[in-house]
């Protein structure tokens, strides 16, 4: 049986993790176009990506709840979601091994993740689904398919950006 909190929970987490994937990319676009200074942090010759930052924060709140369960579990599942968010936004680059920030998989993954934290936060259980849920359901799948397409659209111009070309 579930703890009655894990559906805020879920919540808090999709919540933190959509405004951290939308500021990570805000901001990175706006470097790209020279709108902000570069924030980037550079280890001699090393940038030093976000996604370091996200897999710290991620351990750092698994340690935490694994040795003292539940005290703070809103905090622990901000701070869990901010992880999410910045790991997942750049999941193309560590699943395809290169330096390519606008890949297509980092989108992909983060719409897969706030869908199935959507499903957890908001969505009863699939046993107690009636044809309401199961075309709810079906609408996400479709919005979910929609945001790939669109995805697909606009990964050539942001990599012409990346690029400086305009």
């Amino acid at each position: 049986m579930l703890p009655s909190n894990t559906r805020p929970l879920a919540r808090l987490v999709l919540v933190s993790l959509l405004l951290t994937f939308i500021a990570a990319r805000l901001i990175s676009v706006l470097m790209t176009l020279h709108r902000m200074p570069d924030i980037h942090l550079h280890v001699s010759d090393t940038h030093i990506h976000h996604l370091n930052y996200g897999i710290f924060l991620l351990a750092g709140v698994g340690a935490y709840l694994l040795f003292n369960p539940a005290p703070l579990a809103p905090a622990a599942a901000a701070v869990y979601g901010i992880g999410l968010g910045l790991t997942f936004d750049e999941f193309g680059m560590w699943l395809h091994l290169n330096g390519d920030y606008w890949q297509r998989a980092s989108f992909d993954a983060v719409i897969v993740l706030a869908a199935a934290l959507g499903l957890a936060g908001f969505a009863p259980p699939p046993a107690r689904w009636r044809p309401k849920q199961f075309a709810i359901a079906l609408l996400l799948v479709l919005l979910l398919a929609g945001s790939f397409r669109l995805a697909a659209r606009v990964q050539p111009r942001l990599e012409r950006w990346e690029q400086g070309v305009p």
